[in-house]
């Protein structure tokens, strides 16, 4: 008797079917997750800039930002070391206190002092253009990349919006920007710019998360030395701290910094850097948005101005073909998110 084959129509059915329904579900449920990641790194890190507004109601500013990053960095450093099993080297940290300054202390001690001056929705239109200083400072490292010329159009013209904020007195009946909160701002978005491309190009643990870690122990330590030496520390009386700032600063350590960061970090490994990187074109909308409804901040015919030219030139940035040393590097988290 000869052996079936599958031409005598014997051969079994394949196992694959039996499998769909569960493959489905999981399909369903990674786009769930994959969904409520860019609305986390959307809404959160958006909002971010107006509860900055909200602790600095009754907290000095770089207190603020000394507060959340220190305490996310003592949370979740030996959090990750227990759960990666990865020992930093002395070069990972000598990297992580550079970027921790640059980022932290520079990058978002900035937009806490500027938040005193200047409206959070416009720090967060203000700060999208790290985008632009991002392709800046890769070009002017040691062997960076020249940007194509789409990308030089597009730095021209987002500098043109920074110009329409603070630039003319009066427009449209709308009085200008501060320009020294702005200028705190261009400063800390550029300093956020060089430390991301600084750690680009050294060495850092493998893990993203406990990268991170270590740059929020280092920049929330120097926070705290620049509160000790400005006199914040000096003058802070935790009595007198409102209930709502603290409600802020736990809402930033736990949601921007924790929430936030990790669903940035899963939509990095689940997705292209283009559509991760629309976020430094959704967080200013959502962030003018919160500021007008949460705060009373008024959206003059300048800013709305202003918002269309410099998002507009974000998105041209965000979406044009780039080198391969900035694709990572232009989806970090800017200075008000981290």
């Amino acid at each position: 008797m000869s052996t079936p084959t599958a031409d005598d129509g014997l051969a079994q059915t394949p196992a694959a079917p039996t499998l769909a329904p569960h493959s489905h579900a999981h399909e369903k449920r990674e786009m769930f997750v994959l969904v409520a990641a860019f609305a986390a790194v959307y809404v959160i890190w958006g909002s971010t800039y107006l509860a900055i507004v909200v602790g600095l109601e009754s907290l000095p500013p770089l207190l603020i930002a000394a507060c959340r990053h220190f305490t996310a960095g003592l949370i979740l450093y030996p959090l990750l070391r227990w759960k990666t099993g990865i020992q930093p080297t002395a070069a990972q940290w000598k990297t992580a206190a550079i970027t921790g300054v640059l980022l932290l202390l520079i990058g978002n001690g900035a937009v806490c002092l500027s938040e005193q001056s200047v409206p959070s929705g416009v720090a967060a239109l203000l700060v999208a253009m790290v985008s632009f200083w991002m392709v800046l400072a890769d070009w002017l490292r040691p062997g960076g990349s020249k940007p194509l010329p789409r990308v030089i159009a597009s730095l021209v013209l987002g500098f043109g919006g920074l110009v329409l904020l603070v630039g003319p007195a009066h427009l449209g009946g709308s009085g200008r920007v501060n320009p020294f909160g702005a200028g705190i701002l261009v400063v800390g978005s550029f300093a956020w710019a060089c430390g991301s491309i600084y750690s680009k190009h050294n060495d850092l643990p493998s893990s993203p998360m406990l990268g991170v870690a270590m740059q929020s122990l280092f920049g929330g330590a120097a926070l705290w030395i620049a509160a000790l030496v400005t006199g914040e520390v000096r003058q802070f009386h935790p009595a007198a701290v409102s209930f709502r700032s603290w409600m802020a600063v736990a809402y930033l350590i736990v949601f921007g910094s924790g929430i936030g960061f990790t669903a940035y970090v899963y939509l990095l490994k689940k997705s292209t850097a283009a559509r991760v990187g629309t976020y430094a074109f959704v967080n200013p909308v959502v962030a003018l948005l919160l500021g007008w409804i949460g705060a009373g901040e008024a959206v003059t015919l300048r800013t709305g101005l202003a918002a269309a030219v410099i998002l507009t030139a974000v998105l041209l940035v965000i979406t044009a073909p780039h080198p391969s040393t900035s694709a990572a590097a232009e989806t970090l988290p800017a200075p008000g998110e981290a």
